[in-house]
């Protein structure tokens, strides 16, 4: 595993941990390297300082947030999947028969390809996307 400091084009400032730094490029030329502030997917590696453990301070678990943007976002998630049912990739059909009528009015997460959004948006369907990706559960 290997930490890189990011920065986006808006000059947002983040790290993230990548397998290696070919993992790192392979996923920034897909696009799925975004900026944990505004989600902007245009990505660069910023200058890093390199970090030195002195032994007397003590690590923070990867599973924190480490900063109050990660942390404001980790709330948002926490809140979303404690209020809304997780249809994963029915969202689009679910979505639509909630606004039709057809199923019962319910706050609802998941996943729709970009063309599914973008028709229900067209259709008047309210559907907004989230900023983090959807904990998949199981069945």
């Amino acid at each position: 595993m290997i930490q890189f400091s990011l920065k986006c084009d808006r000059d947002h400032r983040f790290d993230s941990w990548f397998k290696s730094a070919d993992a790192f490029e392979t996923l920034k030329a897909q696009r799925m390297v975004g900026c944990s502030v505004c989600g902007s997917t245009h990505v660069e590696k910023a200058v890093m300082a390199p970090r030195v453990r002195t032994g007397r301070e003590a690590a923070r678990p990867l599973s924190e947030p480490a900063s109050p943007a990660e942390q404001a976002l980790a709330e948002l998630r926490r809140k979303i999947e404690a209020e809304s049912d997780y249809v994963g990739a029915d969202f689009a059909k679910e979505a639509r028969r909630i606004h039709d009528g057809e199923a019962e009015a319910r706050q609802i997460h998941g996943e729709a390809k970009l063309d599914e959004a973008r028709q229900l948006l067209e259709d008047g369907v309210p559907v907004l996307p989230l900023p983090f990706a959807p904990n998949r559960k199981a069945n």
